[in-house]
């Protein structure tokens, strides 16, 4: 990799990270409002280490050594520097892309169909009316994907059926998450603070998933995810300490981040299935992505500054 595919790498990896954690960082937020001023900045400190450290930086290099067991973890977290390593990985690369690819675009069509959102584009709105068919979308689009990936690889075919179990998994995480929330802010739910900050970590690591996977779409390269990543993390609880009403304001960073999600997905399925696709493509289009959702939400809010006037 050159140094401006490894900088525009990083760049995407770090704003992928914060977009994908908005609604983590207003969980944490909301959470964090109702503990001590102690716990709080144990939680900010400490949970910074545990979120870019053990989530960012462990757990992809886990993921990428379980595909290539014969490596020790030294010795994937080094590839970019081992050419036999690197292209020992490159190799296992289509198993791991079509399982984190198959996940993020049943992640995005769940939300496309199913979750409430501010209308970014007129036909959410119209996909929303017949969300019932989320089920039916998402059990065809996995009986085709796995049907093309038996006829090159059964592995590959698993992994699809793999990413789709890590999302139905994690979606249950999330949802209670958001249910414990709820409970949490309005007192009726009564956890110490330990119990919160464990609470809390549980609820980045589950979220963290998204941008994990997705990572894997711009590079196989663990030490520039873990930087790209603990970039976005640092950035994250920022927003969570002192800018989440202002993040709110922007209404339409949720759609950029869903369909970035998409456009990642479909990425790495194409990987998967043998296409190639260029280093530099995953970040041009997530920047093109956020930042057009970006500008919508800002002429929104000045439009409603206007009306309100």
């Amino acid at each position: 990799m050159s140094v401006l595919t490894i900088i525009l790498t990083v760049l995407g990896l770090c704003l992928f990270e914060i977009i994908c954690s908005i609604d983590n960082a207003i969980i944490n937020a909301d959470v964090l409002a109702t503990m001590g001023k102690r716990a709080q900045r144990w939680f900010l400190f400490y949970g910074i280490i545990f979120a870019v450290f053990v989530v960012r930086g462990l757990l992809p290099l886990v993921i990428v050594w379980v595909l290539n067991p014969h490596f020790s973890l030294l010795q994937v977290f080094e590839s970019m520097g081992n050419k036999e390593v690197a292209e020992t990985i490159a190799g296992t690369a289509p198993i791991l892309f079509m399982g984190g690819g198959v996940f993020l675009v049943l992640l995005f069509l769940h939300w496309f169909f199913l979750e409430d959102k501010n209308y970014g584009l007129h036909i959410e709105r119209q996909i929303e009316k017949i969300g019932v068919w989320f089920y039916a979308v998402a059990s065809i689009f996995l009986a085709i994907v796995v049907w093309y990936s038996m006829k090159i690889d059964q592995m590959l075919a698993f992994s699809a059926v793999v990413g789709s179990t890590a999302f139905f998994i994690t979606h249950g995480f999330k949802q209670n998450a958001e249910e414990q929330e709820s409970k949490l802010v309005s007192g009726t739910n009564a956890m110490s603070d330990i119990a919160k900050i464990l609470y809390l970590e549980i609820i980045d690591m589950t979220f963290s998933i998204d941008g994990v996977l997705g990572a894997f779409a711009f590079t196989l390269a663990i030490p520039i995810i873990l930087v790209g990543n603990g970039l976005g993390a640092f950035v994250v609880r920022e927003i969570t300490i002192s800018n989440v009403k202002n993040i709110k304001k922007y209404l339409f960073l949720k759609n950029g981040a869903m369909y970035s999600i998409m456009v990642l997905g479909l990425i790495m399925m194409a990987d998967g299935f043998g296409m190639h696709i260029p280093e530099w493509l995953s970040p041009i289009c997530t920047f093109g992505i956020v930042g057009f959702f970006f500008f919508k939400s800002k002429i929104y809010m000045k439009k409603e500054t206007l009306s309100e006037e």
